[in-house]
C-alpha cells in the first residue's frame, strides 16, 4: 500500500533535497504526495504542479487533515516544526520533522509525550545514525576496538544562507541548523551529556539575503564543550563562519586508539581507524556514496512498512534540543548547565563494510593492501 504524504514546507529543504528521494519512493510506488502547503504562492504551486495536487490548499491544517495523508513532512523554518508535528500526531498521522524538533525545551517535551502515545510514528532529523558509515564506526566503537572513549572533537559549519532570513532569525542559528548534527553523533557514541558549557555568539552582526541587508539576531559561532561524565569530554565547533575546512568532521580518541569520520557526518566520505595494537592507519572507504541526508524519510516508510519502531528516537532529537538551548544559555551567562535527559542507546544491526571497501595503509611497508 503507498504512503499518502503530506508535505508543509516547500522551500530550499524540500526543492533541492527531499523531493528526490519522494520522486524515487513514487516511482517504486511506495510512497505517493496527496497534498502540498507553502506560504510562499510560488513554491506551493510549484510543488503542487510536480506532484499534480491541489495548489490552493488553506494553510497547514488542511495539509494535516486531508484522508489521504498518511504522514506529513515538517520542513519549514524551526519556530514551527513543534506546532505542526503535534498537530499531525494529534491527527494521528506519521510525522518527519526537519531539526530541531521544537525551539523550546517545554514544546519539546509536550511533543515527545505524545509520540509515545499517538498512533502515527514520529521521526527527527538529523538522521545522521542511519548513515552506513556512521553506524560502522559504532559498532567499531560498541566492540572496544579503540577502548574506553576518552574525548574527541567535531565541527560542521559553512558561510552561512544566503537564501533565506530565518536562519539569523530569533528561533534559527548556526547551533540548531549545524551543530544539531554533531551533538547528535557525539551523544550517540558517548551516551547522553550530563552537563554543557559554551561560548556561543554572534560574529557577523549583519548579513546580506536576497539583496537586503540584515541584522543578525541568532547565534552565527559557537564552541560547545560536552561533558559527558567520569572526565570524558567533547568539543562541537560550528557557525555560519567557516568558507571551508578538510578536516575530519568527528575524531573519537579512546584509550587504545582514534577513529575519524571524514567529510561531514550528514555527508560522510568515509572513515579511519588507527589502533595502537597495529600501529598505523587503516582506510574504510564510503560503502554508500549515494546515501544522502534525507533518508529518514525512506526509513519512516521502511518501518511503518514493516511495523516496527524507528532506529532514531524522539529522545535523541529532545537530549540535542536540551543541549543547544543549555549552551546558548552558557554563552550568555558562562555558567555550565546540568543536563537531566537521557539520549537512549540506538538499536540497529550490525553494518556490514564488504572487505574490498576495505584499504589499510602501512606505514611500515612500501605497498597498501
Amino acid at each position: 500500500m503507498s504512503l499518502g504524504l503530506g508535505v508543509i514546507g516547500c522551500g530550499s529543504v524540500f526543492d533541492v533535497a527531499y523531493a528526490g528521494l519522494i520522486d524515487r519512493l513514487q516511482a517504486q510506488e511506495r510512497t505517493h504526495v496527496s497534498a502540498v502547503y507553502d506560504i510562499d504562492p510560488r513554491k506551493r504551486h510549484d510543488a503542487a504542479a510536480r506532484y499534480g495536487v491541489d495548489p490552493e490548499l488553506a494553510g497547514p491544517e488542511a495539509v494535516i487533515g486531508d484522508d489521504d495523508v498518511d504522514a506529513v513532512l515538517v520542513l519549514t523554518s524551526m519556530n514551527e516544526h513543534g506546532p505542526f508535528s503535534l498537530s499531525a500526531l494529534e491527527a494521528g498521522k506519521h510525522v518527519l520533522v526537519e531539526k530541531p524538533m521544537a525551539t523550546s525545551l517545554e514544546e519539546a517535551a509536550t511533543l515527545l509525550e505524545l509520540s509515545r502515545t499517538s498512533s502515527g510514528l514520529l521521526v527527527c532529523a538529523p538522521h545522521i545514525l542511519l548513515s552506513p558509515t556512521y553506524r560502522a564506526i559504532y559498532d567499531m566503537v560498541r566492540e572496544g576496538a579503540i577502548g574506553r572513549l576518552l574525548t574527541a572533537r567535531a565541527r560542521y559549519g559553512h558561510a552561512g544562507p544566503w537564501w533565506s532570513e530565518w536562519f539569523y532569525r530569533p528561533g534559527g542559528g548556526s547551533l540548531f541548523d549545524l551543530g544539531v548534527y554533531n551533538v547528535t553523533s557525539l551523544c550517540a557514541l558517548f551516551g547522553p551529556a550530563r552537563r554543557v558549557t559554551a561560548m556561543v555568539g554572534v560574529a557577523i552582526p549583519e548579513r546580506e539575503i536576497n539583496g537586503t541587508t540584515i541584522r543578525v539576531e541568532a547565534d552565527d559561532n559557537a564552541h560547545v564543550l560536552l561533558d559527558f561524565g567520569d572526565s570524558r569530554f567533547a568539543v562541537v565547533t560550528t557557525g555560519f563562519t567557516m568558507q571551508s575546512y578538510r578536516s575530519p568532521a568527528i575524531e573519537i580518541y579512546g584509550s587504545e586508539g582514534t577513529a575519524q569520520l571524514l567529510g561531514d557526518d550528514w555527508a560522510p566520505e568515509g572513515w579511519e581507524l588507527w589502533r595502537n595494537a597495529e600501529g598505523y592507519w587503516r582506510l574504510h572507504s564510503e560503502s554508500d556514496p549515494q546515501w544522502q541526508w534525507t533518508e529518514g524519510l525512506r526509513h519512516l516508510v521502511d518501518c511503518v512498512e514493516r511495523g516496527v519502531p524507528t532506529i532514531t528516537r524522539p529522545e535523541h532529537a529532545y537530549h540535542a534540543l536540551e543541549i543547544m538551548l543549555a549552551a546558548q544559555a552558557a554563552g550568555r551567562d558562562g555558567v555550565a548547565r546540568e543536563i537531566t535527559s537521557d539520549f537512549p542507546e540506538p538499536v540497529y544491526e550490525a553494518a556490514e563494510v564488504p572487505d574490498t571497501q576495505l584499504l589499510v595503509h602501512d606505514p611500515r611497508s612500501t605497498a597498501s593492501s
